[in-house]
This record gives C-alpha cells, sequence and structure tokens, in this order.
C-alpha cells in the first residue's frame, strides 16, 4: 500500500480549511484516511499551519510521500528540515506588514555604504587628473617655446 500524506478538504462552500492526512494513494480525496497529521487554514491573513511534527515524521520514516502543498506545509512547520537534515529553503512566511528578518541585509549594508563614498572619490580623483592632463599640455608648450 502506498501512503501519501495530503491536503483533505473541509469547511462549508467558499470557506475551505484543509486536513493534513495520511492516506493511501489510491483513495479519494475526500475518502478514507489513515490518519490525521495536521490542519491548514489558508483564509486568516498568516495562514494557520498546526501540524504534529512527531507525527508527520513517523510517516514520512515509514515511507509516506508527501504532495507538493504538504511538503510546502511540512517545510513552515520544520517537519521536513527535522526529517531531512536540509536546511530551510524557504523563507520563513512572516505576516503582511511584519518587518522582514534583517540578519544577511545588515551585514551587507556597511559594505554599500562604504562602496558609495569609493566611487564618490574615485570619480573625484579621475575628474582632477583630467583637470591636471588638460592644463598640463598647456605648461610644457609655453615652455618650451
Amino acid at each position: 500500500m502506498a501512503v501519501k500524506l495530503r491536503l483533505m478538504r473541509m469547511g462549508k462552500k467558499k470557506q475551505p480549511t484543509y486536513r493534513v492526512v495520511a492516506a493511501d494513494s489510491r483513495s479519494p480525496r475526500n475518502g478514507r484516511f489513515i490518519e490525521i497529521v495536521g490542519v491548514y487554514d489558508p483564509r486568516p491573513d498568516p495562514s494557520a499551519v498546526r501540524i504534529d511534527n512527531e507525527k508527520a515524521i513517523g510517516w514520512l520514516r515509514q515511507g509516506a510521500q508527501p504532495t507538493e502543498s504538504v511538503r510546502k506545509l511540512l517545510e513552515i512547520s520544520g517537519a521536513w528540515e527535522e526529517f531531512s537534515g536540509e536546511p530551510r529553503t524557504r523563507p520563513v512566511l512572516t505576516p503582511k506588514g511584519a518587518p522582514e528578518p534583517a540578519a544577511a541585509p545588515a551585514a551587507e549594508a556597511p559594505a554599500k555604504a562604504e562602496a558609495k563614498p569609493a566611487k564618490a572619490e574615485a570619480k573625484a580623483e579621475a575628474k582632477a587628473e583630467a583637470e591636471a592632463k588638460a592644463a598640463a599640455p598647456e605648461a610644457p608648450a609655453e615652455g618650451a617655446e
């Protein structure tokens, strides 16, 4: 029997909520399932993902294959990282209006801030050299005569 971790649609018309279930791959979407692993509610602004990581990891270790959407939910909950040992590939989802984690960009900011004055200094030096070259041919020409 091939077991899949997949979504099972619940809720009213136009108001979906989903259960993350372990089910036989041959059973229909909303048909028989073996165990409920978690719940996914896409309607609130930051989507609600509640997954029992121990159950999910148990099923993954037994060979259950997650669907693409369930794999993304497992990555969000941290179960996929714990199971596979892979670091998180997707950024952490934050609610709208919340500040983004600024760990990596903060390290790059001083380098960029130093780069701008360096460029300005380089332009000023190039301009000074150009003016010196323009003035230099006139001085030797006067001395040569």
